[in-house]
C-alpha cells in the first residue's frame, strides 16, 4: 500500500513537471514571457493600421515594419502607439528580432512637418532594434524642396542610432528592399492583407493560449485525481471511477478540440501550397507555420503525459473497486461460512437408530450439497485473491491474510464434514449391531413364547424344543455381542452417555434371553430324559403356587432414579423369577410360567410402541425440514406458485407442535419405561393434556388437504420428494399425526390384554378411556367446525360434551292443533350437538367433494339454552326415546336415538349437565343466604369412616360407573327464577305433586326432577331422611365401591354414619360385609318401617318413589322442594 502511494505521488510530480514545461513552452513560443501582451487586446488599435507587419525581410532577413501614410497620424495617443509598435516588434523570432528591424515611412502625401514629427515620434517610441529607417518624403514640388533643405539643416536633429534615407520614390526604395518583400501599395508583390493578417495572428495566439490553458487544467485535474480519498464501499468506488471517467472523457474531448483547432490554422497558413503548389510562403507565414506546429506539438505532450498518469490512476481505481468487492465478497462468504459450519456444528447427534443415523447422514449429505456451492464460492473468492497478489495489487497486505482465512475456512469445513460423516458410518455399524441383536433377542424370546407347553411334557416334544433352541443358539454368533468392554474401545469417541447406557440395555437384555434359554434347557434337558416309570402328571393345589403380582418397581415421580436402585430392582425381579421358577420346578416338573409369556409380550408390545414413535418422529422431521423449511428455502422460491406462498401453516397446520412434544417429551419418556412395560399407562396420563394439540391438527385437516389437491402436482413438491427420496407424496405424511393417535389406542388396548393382574392395569385403563375421550373430543370437534349458519360464537357456549343424528319430533303448546298431530307421526332428521350451555338442533347436508371435503356439513336450525332444559328419561313405547322439553314443557322435542345404549349415554350426560348447573345454583343461594344472616361458614361435614383414602377411592370408582348419574346429598335447596326462553331461567310454579309440567329433570326447576310423562301415576309420598338404623332391602344391588360388597333383596342393612359426597357407611349385617353406599341409591334399596316406605317396582320394573322436603328461605328467595322420581341404581 505504502509502495503504491509513492508510485503515485511520482507519477502526479512527473506529470506536473510536463505540463508546467508545455505552458512555459506555450509562451516562449508566442513570446509571451518578455511581452504578455495579445492582438486580441489591442485588436481595436491594430486595426487602424498606422503601422504594420507585412511579412517582408530586407537583405539580410531583417523584419519590415511599414508606416504607412495615415492622416490622423499624430492623434494616435501615446499608449496606443506604444502597444502596437511594442506588440509588431515581439512577432518576429528573437534571431530576427536581434538582426533589427526596417521601418518604411511613407510619407509621400503628407507635409514636410509632418514628417518630420512622425520620425521624432517612431524614434522616440520604437522598442526595438532599428537596423535602417527609409523615409518616402512628399511628392510635392513645394514639400519636396522643402524636405530636402529642411532635412539638411535638421539632421543633428534627426539623428538617430540608424541612418534615415530620404527616398523620392518607390524605384529608390527597391533599392533597398527587394520588390517581393515589398507590398503592392510600395510597388511591390508581396501579398498582403491587413485584416487576414489579424485574424490569423488572433486565431494563432487563442490556439496558443488554449494550449497553455489545457495543461494548466490537466494540471489542476492530475492534482484533484491524485488527492482524492479511496472509499470504502462498493458502490462509492464505482461512482468514483465513473465520475473520473467522465472528466477524463471530458479532457480529452477539449484537448481533440484544440488539436483540430491547431490543425486548421496549420491548413489556413498551408492553404496557397495546397491550391499552388509553386506558391511560395513568404518569411511571416513561415513563421506562422512554425508557431502552430511547436503549439501543436506541445499539446500532443500535454496529451500524452496526461493518457499516461490516467492510465496509472484508472489502474488504481480499478484495483480498489476490485479490492472493495473481493472485500465484500469476502464479508458474505465468510458469513455463510460461518453459518454452514454452526449448521455442521450442530450434527452432534450420532442417532439412536439405524434408521435415525441413516436419516441424519442423509441429512449430512443434503447438506453438504447444498454447502458445496458457498465452498465453491469461497474457494473462487480465494483463487481471485490470489490472482490479485499475483499482479502486484495495491493492498496485497490486506488481501493475503483474508485469502489465508478462505484457505483455512474452506479446509476445515471439509475436514469437519468427513469427520462427522466417519463417526455416523461408525455410529450406523454401532446400531447394526445393536439392531441385530435386539432382533436375535426378540425372535428368542418368541421362539420361547411360541413354544407348546402340552407338546413339551413328552420326551419327543421336549427333544424337538430342545433342539429348536440349540439351532436358533448357533445363530448368534453372527447376531449377538461378544465382549462389551471391546465394544467400548471401539466406539469410544461415539458412546454418549445416552448411546451408553442404551448399549448396556441392549447387552443386559441379550444376558437375560440366554439367561431363559439356559433355565429352557435345563427344563427341557431333564423332560427329554428317559423316565423309569411312568408319571401321572398331578395338578399342584392352588395354594401351593406363590401368585405372581406381575407388578414392578413403580418408577418415581421424576425419571433420575439412581444406578443402585434400578440394579436393585433388576436384582430383586431377577431372584423373584429365579425362585418362582425353582418352585415351578420343585411343584410341577416343566411346567411353563404363562407369566413369562405375558411378560415377553408385553416388552413386545412396548418395543413396537417405542419403534413406532421413533419412526413417527423421523417422519415428522422429515417433512419439516424437506418440505415445510424448503417453502422458506430462497433458492427454491422460484418453483413456488404466488398462490402457494404464505401457505405453510394451511398446509402443515400445527405438526412442529406436534414434533417438538413427541420428540423432546414424549419419546423421551416412553423410553424410560422399556423395562417396566405394564407401567406405560402412567406415561400416557401425565402427558394427556399435551395431546390435546392434536385436536388443533385435525380441525385444519381440511384446509390442508383442499390446499394440497389445488398444489399437488407443483414442481416445488416433485423437488422435495426427489431430495428426500420418498416414495410417497406429502399427503401420506400429513395423514400421519390423525393415524398415530389413533394407533395408541390400539397399543394401549394390546397392552392391557397382557396386564390384567399387573401393577399398572388401573393406569392403562385410563389412559385407554383418555385417548378415546380425545379421540372422541377430536371426531367432535371435526363435526363442530362444520356447523353453519350460527350467528354467535360456538366457543361461549362452553365445552361439546356429545354429538349424533336423531329422528325429532316436536310438540309445542303454542302450535297449531293440526301441526302438533302432523309432527307426532313424520319425524325430523337432525343431529344434535349437547354442549355445557345449550344444545343445538343442526339440520344435516348432503356429503360432497372428496377426503375431508367429503365430511358433512350442518345447517344451524335453533337452539335451547341449557338453564331451562328439563328431560324425561323414557317414552312409552318406545326404549331408544326420550324427551328434551324447554321452560315448562312449553316446547317439547320426543328424541330418538339410533340404540337404547345410545339413549342412555346422552340422557346421563344431560343428566350431569342439569345436575352441574343445580349445584352450582345450589351453591350460589347457599351464599347468598349466608351473607344475609352474617353467619359463620357451616363446619366440613365430618367423616368417622375407618379411612380417609377409602372414602376418596369410592369416590373415584362411583364415578368410572357409566350407568350412575351425579348424586345429591337430599337437603333443601332453593329454586332459581326462570328468565325468558333462551335467555336464562323461565318463571314456572311449582307444587308437592308431580304432574306433566315437572315431569322430569331440570336445572330450571327443583332438583332431580326425573318421571315418566306418560306413565306418571300420582303424587308423591311422605317426607323421607336418611338416619342411622337397620333398613331392610327391597331390590338387588351389586354396583358397590367394592366388588365383594353386594345386597340381595330381603337382606337386613344397618346404615352406620354419613360420611362425604353423599357416602353412607353401610354393613350387611345378613353376610357381615361392609362397604359404601351413595345416598341416593340407599333410597331405591331400602324401606325402613319408621322414616321411608318401600320401593316399589313400576310395570317396567324399574323401582321408583317420590320424597319431598319443603323450607323456606330468605325473602330473596322462592320457595322450594325437592323431588325424586324414576331413580335408577
Amino acid at each position: 500500500m505504502r509502495c503504491w502511494l509513492k508510485i503515485e505521488e511520482m507519477a502526479l510530480e512527473e506529470l506536473m513537471q510536463r505540463l508546467n514545461a508545455v505552458s512555459q513552452c506555450a509562451d516562449e513560443i508566442m513570446h509571451q514571457d518578455i511581452i504578455p501582451l495579445y492582438a486580441a487586446d489591442i485588436q481595436d488599435q491594430l486595426k487602424k493600421q498606422f503601422a504594420y507587419l507585412s511579412g517582408g525581410r530586407g537583405g539580410d532577413g531583417c523584419p519590415v515594419i511599414t508606416f504607412p501614410d495615415y492622416p490622423a497620424f499624430s492623434e494616435i495617443p501615446e499608449k496606443e502607439f506604444q502597444n502596437v509598435l511594442t506588440y509588431l516588434t515581439s512577432i518576429p523570432s528573437l534571431r530576427d528580432a536581434g538582426i533589427g528591424f526596417i521601418l518604411v515611412i511613407d510619407r509621400r502625401q503628407d507635409k514636410w512637418t509632418s514628417v518630420k514629427a512622425s520620425i521624432l515620434r517612431i524614434a522616440a517610441s520604437f522598442p526595438g532594434n532599428l537596423q535602417l529607417v527609409l523615409v518616402l518624403r512628399p511628392t510635392g514640388f513645394f514639400h519636396r524642396a522643402l524636405s530636402d533643405i529642411a532635412f539638411k539643416f535638421n539632421r543633428e536633429e534627426l539623428k538617430m542610432k540608424v541612418p534615415i534615407i530620404m527616398l523620392g520614390s518607390v524605384s529608390e526604395l527597391q533599392g533597398y528592399i527587394d520588390k517581393t518583400q515589398l507590398t503592392e501599395d510600395l510597388g511591390g508583390t508581396l501579398d498582403y492583407c491587413h485584416n487576414r493578417w489579424l485574424s490569423r495572428r488572433t486565431a494563432i495566439e487563442g490556439f496558443a493560449q488554449k494550449v497553455k490553458q489545457t495543461a494548466q487544467i490537466l494540471q489542476s485535474f492530475g492534482t484533484e485525481l491524485a488527492e482524492t480519498e479511496l472509499p470504502n464501499d462498493v458502490q462509492s468506488t464505482s461512482s468514483l471511477l465513473a465520475t473520473h471517467t467522465e472528466k477524463k472523457d471530458k479532457m480529452k474531448e477539449d484537448i481533440r478540440l484544440a488539436v483540430e483547432q491547431g490543425d486548421n490554422i496549420l491548413g489556413s497558413i498551408t492553404q496557397p501550397l495546397t491550391e499552388n503548389p509553386e506558391y511560395k510562403l513568404n518569411q511571416d507565414q513561415l513563421d506562422n507555420q512554425t508557431t502552430v506546429e511547436r503549439l501543436l506539438a506541445q499539446l500532443h505532450e500535454t496529451e500524452t503525459a496526461f493518457d499516461e498518469f490516467w492510465i496509472k490512476h484508472q489502474q488504481k481505481l480499478e484495483q480498489c473497486l476490485h479490492l472493495r468487492n473481493f472485500e465484500q465478497n469476502f464479508r458474505e462468504v465468510k458469513a455463510a461460512l460461518d453459518i454452514v459450519s454452526e449448521r455442521l456444528s450442530s450434527f452432534t447427534d450420532v442417532g439412536n437408530s439405524c434408521s435415525h443415523v441413516e436419516h441424519i447422514l442423509k441429512d449430512l449429505a443434503n447438506f453438504e450439497e447444498k454447502s458445496r456451492e458457498t465452498v465453491t464460492k469461497a474457494r473462487m473468492l480465494a483463487s481471485e485473491g490470489d490472482a490479485f497478489i499475483q499482479s502486484n495489487h495495491y493492498a496485497v497486505d490486506s488481501i493475503i491474510p483474508k485469502c489465508s482465512e478462505l484457505h483455512h475456512l474452506c479446509d476445515a469445513f471439509t475436514t469437519e464434514t468427513e469427520r462427522r460423516r466417519n463417526l455416523l458410518n461408525k455410529s450406523l455399524e454401532l446400531h447394526s449391531i445393536l439392531e441385530k441383536s435386539m432382533k436375535w433377542c426378540d425372535e428368542g424370546i418368541y421362539l420361547l413364547a411360541s413354544q407348546p407347553v402340552d407338546k413339551c411334557q413328552s420326551q419327543d416334544g421336549a427333544e424337538s424344543a430342545l433342539q429348536e433352541i440349540e439351532k436358533f443358539l448357533d445363530t448368534g454368533a453372527g447376531n449377538k455381542i461378544k465382549e462389551l468392554s471391546k465394544i467400548y474401545r471401539e466406539y469410544a469417541h461415539i458412546l454418549s452417555e445416552d448411546l451408553k447406557e442404551h448399549v448396556q440395555k441392549v447387552f443386559q437384555k441379550q444376558e437375560s434371553m440366554e439367561e431363559m434359554f439356559q433355565k429352557r434347557q435345563v427344563s427341557l434337558k431333564k423332560l427329554a430324559a428317559k423316565q423309569t416309570r411312568p408319571v401321572q402328571p398331578v395338578a399342584p393345589r392352588p395354594e401351593a403356587f406363590v401368585k405372581s403380582s406381575c407388578t414392578s418397581p413403580g418408577l418415581q415421580s421424576e425419571y433420575g432414579s439412581s444406578s443402585e436402585s434400578t440394579a436393585l430392582r433388576r436384582v430383586n425381579y431377577r431372584r423373584g423369577k429365579s425362585e418362582m421358577t425353582e418352585l415351578h420346578q420343585s411343584r410341577g416338573g416343566s411346567t411353563m410360567d404363562d407369566e413369562e409369556n405375558l411378560a415377553v409380550l408385553r416388552q413386545h408390545v412396548i418395543n413396537e410402541l417405542i419403534e413406532t414413535e421413533r419412526a413417527y418422529v423421523e417422519e415428522l422431521l422429515c417433512v419439516l425440514e424437506g418440505y415445510a423449511a424448503e417453502m422458506d428455502n430462497p433458492l427454491m422460491a422460484h418453483l413456488i406458485s404466488p398462490e402457494l406462498q404464505n401457505k405453510k401453516d394451511i398446509l402443515f397446520g400445527n405438526m412442529e407442535e406436534i414434533y417438538h412434544f413427541h420428540n423432546r417429551i414424549f419419546l423421551r419418556e416412553l423410553e424410560n419405561y422399556v423395562e417396566y412395560p405394564e407401567l406405560v399407562g402412567r406415561c400416557f396420563l401425565d402427558q394427556m393434556e399435551d395431546f390435546q394439540i392434536y385436536e388443533k391438527y385435525c380441525q385444519n385437516k381440511p384446509r390442508s388437504e383442499s390446499l394440497w389437491r389445488q398444489f399437488s402436482d407443483s414442481v416445488f413438491f416433485q423437488e422435495c420428494q426427489r431430495k428426500l427420496d420418498h416414495k410417497l407424496s406429502l399427503d401420506s405424511y400429513l395423514l400421519k399425526p390423525v393415524q398415530r393417535i389413533t394407533k395408541y389406542q390400539l397399543l394401549l388396548k394390546e397392552m392391557l390384554k397382557y396386564s390384567k393382574n399387573c401393577e399398572g392395569a388401573e393406569d392403562l385403563q385410563e389412559a385407554l378411556t383418555s385417548i378415546l375421550g380425545i379421540l372422541k373430543a377430536v371426531n367432535d370437534s371435526m363435526h363442530q367446525i362444520a356447523i353453519t349458519g350460527y350467528d354467535g360464537n360456538l366457543n361461549e357456549l362452553g365445552k361439546l360434551l356429545m354429538q349424533g343424528s336423531f329422528n325429532v319430533w316436536t310438540d309445542h303448546k303454542k302450535g297449531h292443533s293440526k301441526v302438533k298431530d302432523l309432527a307426532r307421526f313424520k319425524p325430523m332428521q337432525r343431529h344434535l350437538f349437547l354442549h355445557e350451555k345449550a344444545v343445538l338442533f343442526c339440520k344435516k347436508r348432503e356429503e360432497n367433494g372428496e377426503g375431508y371435503e367429503k365430511a358433512p356439513s350442518y345447517s344451524y336450525k335453533h337452539s335451547l339454552n341449557m338453564a331451562a332444559v328439563g328431560i324425561t328419561e323414557n317414552v312409552k313405547g318406545d326404549a331408544k326415546k326420550f324427551e328434551i322439553w324447554y321452560n315448562a314443557r312449553e316446547e317439547v322435542y320426543i328424541i330418538q336415538a339410533p340404540t337404547p345404549e345410545v339413549k342412555a349415554t346422552w340422557v346421563n350426560e344431560i343428566r350431569k349437565v342439569l345436575t352441574s348447573q343445580l349445584q352450582a345454583c345450589r351453591e350460589a343461594s347457599q351464599h347468598r343466604t349466608l351473607e344475609q344472616t352474617q353467619s359463620l361458614p357451616l363446619p366440613a361435614s365430618s367423616c368417622t369412616s375407618p379411612s380417609q383414602n377409602h372414602i376418596r377411592n369410592t369416590k373415584k370408582m362411583e364415578e368410572k360407573k357409566a350407568d350412575l348419574t351425579s348424586q345429591e346429598s337430599c337437603g333443601t335447596t332453593v329454586a332459581p327464577k326462570y328468565p325468558e326462553k333462551g335467555k336464562g331461567w323461565s318463571k314456572t310454579s311449582h307444587s308437592l305433586d308431580a304432574s306433566e309440567e315437572n315431569d322430569g329433570w331440570s336445572s330450571a326447576e327443583d332438583p332431580l326432577n326425573s318421571s315418566d310423562a306418560e306413565e306418571e301415576g300420582g303424587g308423591g309420598g311422605g317426607e323421607m331422611k336418611l338416619t342411622p338404623g337397620k333398613y331392610t332391602v327391597v331390590t338387588d344391588y351389586e354396583k358397590g365401591v367394592a366388588e365383594e360388597f353386594t345386597v340381595k333383596s330381603g337382606d337386613l342393612v344397618q346404615l352406620v354414619h354419613e360420611g362425604e359426597n353423599g357416602l353412607w357407611y353401610v354393613k350387611n349385617l345378613s353376610t357381615g360385609r361392609e362397604g359404601w353406599i351413595p345416598a341416593n341409591n340407599l333410597l331405591m334399596l331400602i324401606g325402613n318401617s319408621k322414616s321411608a316406605q318401600s320401593l316399589s317396582s313400576s310395570e317396567s320394573g324399574t323401582a321408583s318413589s317420590t320424597l319431598s322436603t319443603s323450607s323456606s328461605c330468605s325473602d330473596s328467595c322462592n320457595a322450594s322442594s325437592t323431588s325424586f322420581s324414576d331413580i335408577k341404581g
